[in-house]
């Protein structure tokens, strides 16, 4: 019987020059010394905040508990299959690209980072670069990156609370001021930095320009409507379906029941990310955790039934990795 039970995560505030010390309104009243520009919630050095495996890391325990920790959908049986963070933009993100699992296989790594985003909050006129303008060559690019002007052939666009964004491997990116992102992506971390605004950071152009893909499916993803469950007081948004991941939308007002088998039977860790109000993950025979906002929990996939039951009320999203033959997802730019 494995000892494994629903694992409260700390998260991991990562400072960059383009984060904030302010990181309302998800985690209100924390202020920092320097500018915060990332929450990680499910890295692989992130650690348990509770029950007998408190200080445990996610790989340690990926490590040890394999399947029945992250199930039989992930392929890497040994490797905690979704990174999962809050973003705090204040400033531009280096305009940047992620290699996909054909790039980085070439370079000896295990996968590449496809990710999307969640839009949390947004101000009035935030925008983000996803994509090169249409008609823009890969040699234009790199000749406005030696200009300092490259973020002029980006496509920006608006961006709005409550919509997903696709951001498929060797996509041209990056992300304004003035919104909060919940960012969902394989596990990995490799970013080549091809722009920033004159920063004296250290570019990639090199490996970056050769992991830009001409045709990608990124952009805003095209969804149906939430629909009623549960008696019509919670409501349920499919906001993407992926190759890599899902991402769900839950609104509850009463407890709700998941499980961590799909319909076609493949099996998934369940990552539960509160962004408003407050929760309780109940188990049978194990410990219940409260998911507050900010907050994440990890469902391990022995865990076959669990449920979510609301203080008055809980918005969260619920990420796993899906079976074989899932598309891409539809998308606009």
């Amino acid at each position: 019987m494995s000892d494994l039970y629903p694992l409260l995560m700390h998260p991991l505030f990562d400072p960059r020059p383009w984060g904030t010390q302010d990181l309302s309104p998800i985690y209100s009243g924390h202020r920092f010394d320097e500018k915060i520009g990332e929450a990680w919630l499910t890295g692989d050095n992130c650690k348990v905040a509770n029950g007998p495996l408190r200080g445990k890391s996610l790989s340690e325990l990926s490590e040890l508990h394999g399947r029945a920790l992250i199930g039989n959908a992930p392929r890497n049986k040994k490797q905690f299959p979704l990174l999962m963070k809050f973003l705090f933009p204040h400033e531009k993100l280096s305009v940047q690209v992620h290699p996909d699992d054909a790039s980085a296989q070439k370079i000896g790594q295990t996968c590449g980072k496809t990710e999307c985003w969640y839009v949390a909050h947004a101000k009035p006129g935030a925008q983000v670069g996803l994509g090169l303008k249409p008609g823009v060559t890969l040699e234009q690019f790199e000749a406005a990156i030696h200009d300092q002007r490259a973020e002029e052939l980006l496509n920006w666009m608006n961006v709005f609370p409550g919509e997903m964004i696709y951001v498929a491997g060797g996509t041209v990116h990056t992300l304004g001021p003035g919104s909060i992102i919940v960012e969902t992506q394989q596990q990995s971390d490799t970013t080549y930095r091809l722009y920033d605004y004159g920063r004296p950071r250290e570019l990639h152009l090199k490996k970056g320009l050769a992991s830009v893909k001409e045709k990608v499916a990124s952009g805003k993803v095209v969804r149906p409507a939430p629909e009623r469950i549960n008696g019509a007081r919670n409501t349920h948004s499919k906001m993407i379906a992926a190759p890599h991941f899902t991402v769900d939308l839950y609104e509850l007002k009463d407890a709700q029941k998941f499980q961590t088998n799909s319909d076609s039977g493949a099996s998934s860790v369940q990552i539960l990310i509160a962004v408003e109000g407050c929760g309780i993950v109940e188990c049978d025979g194990m410990d219940s955790v409260t998911l507050a906002k900010g907050d994440a929990v990890a469902v391990p996939a022995v865990v076959s039934e669990f449920r979510v039951r609301p203080q008055w009320s809980i918005e969260l999203l619920k990420s796993s990795v899906p079976g074989e033959g899932v598309p891409e997802p539809v998308t606009r730019m």
